[in-house]
C-alpha cells in the first residue's frame, strides 16, 4: 500500500512516500520545496516527479496520503482529512497560522489531484486521554466551551518516543498498547508491573516535554498553543496572561504588534539577542555571552522544570529521552539537564554522552535508577502507520 506523508508549512512542503502493509515499512522517496509562493504548484510537481522518477504509474496509484495536520476545532485524532476536518483547521486557524491554513489548501489540492483516501493525524491526538485536570485552564466555563483548554502539541513525535522506549525498555505490552491507542483507545491500564513512566524530551527548533505513563501521554508543556511551554526558537513559551496588556500600555503596541513581537522576537532569539538557533546562541556563550548563556540556562532550567513535574505526577520515573535536532545532537544540555539529580537515582554516563550518534543510546551511568536514552524521533513514519490503519477500516 503506497503512502504519501505531506508535511506542509506556511512557505514550505515536504513528503516521504512509503510502501506499507502489515509486514514491512519501506520508504520510497522523499523531497521538499522552501520558499513556497503556491502549495498548489508544489504539490503537482512532487506528483509529476513521483511518476517520473518510477515511484508511481500516476497519481491515483496512491492508496492514501497523510496529513501531520496541527490543531482542529472540536477535531482530534486520526481522522478522514474531509470537509469536516478542514472546517476543524479553518475553525482554529488563527492559534496556528502557519500550518492550518496551508494543510487546508494541500488537502484541498491533493484532493483535486489523485483519487487516494486523504487521512488527517492531528498533533493533539497523543493527548486525547490526559486526564482531566491537565487539560483545563482555570477560566470563566464560556472561555473553555469556545475551545480555550491545553491541548499539546509534537504528538506524533511523542507517540513514536512512547513505542520506541516501550521496546528498548523490554516492553512489549506497553508497544502494542502504543500502537492501537488510535485505533482502539488506550483501554485498561496493562496487567504488568510496575508501570512505565517516561518523559521524553522533543527538543528542536520548537519545543516540548510529554509525561507518559503505559505509553498514555498524562500531559504536555504546550498548552492551548504551540507559542507555551519551554522557550521556542523565537516564540516566548510560558507567559502570564497580563503581560500582553501591560506591554501594550507601556510600550504602545497594539495586540497586532505584540503577538507578533511575541512569535517572532521572543524565545532564544529574544533572550540571547543574538540567534534563534542554539548552535549560535552556545558559541556565543563559549565566547563569555552573558545574554547568550542567560539562554540556555533558561531553557534548561524550563525542561527540568517539565521533567520534574511529570516525574512527580506519575509518582517516579523510568526514563528520559532525548530526542529532535537539538536533544538528539546537544550532548552539553543533555548533561545540563540531567546535573545534580543523582539524589533522584538520575545519573547521566559524561563518556557515553560525550559521543556523536546517528542512533538511538543508552547514557545512562552505571548505578542510575533512570534510564537516559537518546531516540531519533521519526514523525512520518507515525503518520504513514496511523494512516494505514486508518484505511484498514
Amino acid at each position: 500500500m503506497k503512502i504519501l506523508v505531506a508535511n506542509l508549512g506556511s512557505t514550505s512542503f515536504k513528503y516521504r512516500l512509503f510502501d506499507m502493509d502489515a509486514a514491512s515499512e519501506r520508504m520510497l522517496a522523499k523531497g521538499g520545496y522552501e520558499r513556497v509562493d503556491d502549495h498548489g504548484v508544489a504539490i503537482a510537481d512532487a506528483l509529476e516527479k513521483l511518476v517520473a522518477d518510477g515511484h508511481l504509474s500516476s497519481p491515483d496509484d496512491l492508496d492514501g496520503v497523510g496529513f501531520k495536520t496541527v490543531l482542529g476545532k472540536d477535531l482530534s485524532g486520526c481522522v478522514p482529512a474531509d470537509e469536516k476536518a478542514l472546517a476543524a483547521l479553518d475553525g482554529l486557524a488563527a492559534i496556528a497560522p502557519a500550518h492550518n491554513p496551508a494543510y487546508a489548501k494541500g488537502i484541498r489540492q491533493f484532493s483535486k489531484l489523485t483519487k487516494a483516501r486523504l487521512v488527517a493525524l492531528f498533533e493533539t491526538s497523543f493527548y486525547q486521554w490526559v486526564p482531566e485536570p491537565a487539560k483545563r485552564y482555570a477560566v470563566p466555563p464560556s472561555w473553555h466551551a469556545a475551545g480555550i483548554r491545553r491541548y499539546g502539541f509534537h504528538g506524533a513525535s511523542h507517540k513514536f518516543i512512547a513505542e520506541r522506549s516501550a521496546a528498548l525498555l523490554d516492553r512489549r505490552d506497553i508497544v502494542e498498547r502504543v500502537q492501537q491507542l488510535y485505533v482502539k483507545g488506550p483501554g485498561p491500564e496493562p496487567e504488568r508491573k510496575p508501570p512505565l513512566r517516561v518523559v521524553s524530551c522533543h527538543l528542536g527548533g520548537s519545543s516540548s516535554v510529554t509525561g507518559i505513563l503505559n505509553g498514555v501521554a498524562i500531559g504536555s508543556s504546550m498548552g492551548l498553543s504551540p507559542q507555551s511551554g519551554l522557550p521556542q526558537n523565537n516564540r516566548v513559551g510560558d507567559l502570564d496572561a497580563m503581560a500582553i496588556p501591560l506591554a501594550m500600555k507601556e510600550l504602545g503596541l497594539t495586540l497586532e504588534e505584540a503577538v507578533q513581537a511575541l512569535s517572532k522576537e521572543g524565545g532564544l532569539l529574544g533572550l540571547s539577542e543574538v540567534s534563534n538557533d542554539l548552535r549560535d546562541i552556545d558559541q556565543a556563550a563559549e565566547n563569555g555571552d552573558s545574554k547568550a548563556q542567560l539562554a540556555i540556562d533558561h531553557l534548561i532550567h524550563s525542561i527540568r522544570h517539565y521533567i520534574g513535574a511529570y516525574a512527580f505526577a506519575m509518582g517516579g520515573l523510568d526514563a528520559i529521552v532525548f530526542t529532535a535536532g537539538i536533544g538528539e545532537n546537544q550532548g552539553s544540555l543533555r548533561k545540563a539537564v540531567c546535573e545534580g539529580l543523582e539524589s533522584f537515582g538520575i545519573i547521566i554516563d559524561d563518556t557515553a554522552n560525550a559521543q556523536k550518534y546517528s542512533g538511538e543510546a543508552f547514557l545512562q551511568a552505571e548505578g542510575s535508577d533512570v534510564n537516559i536514552l537518546v531516540i531519533p524521533t521519526n514523525e512520518e513514519l507515525v503518520v504513514a502507520r496511523e494512516t494505514w490503519r486508518q484505511l484498514q477500516k
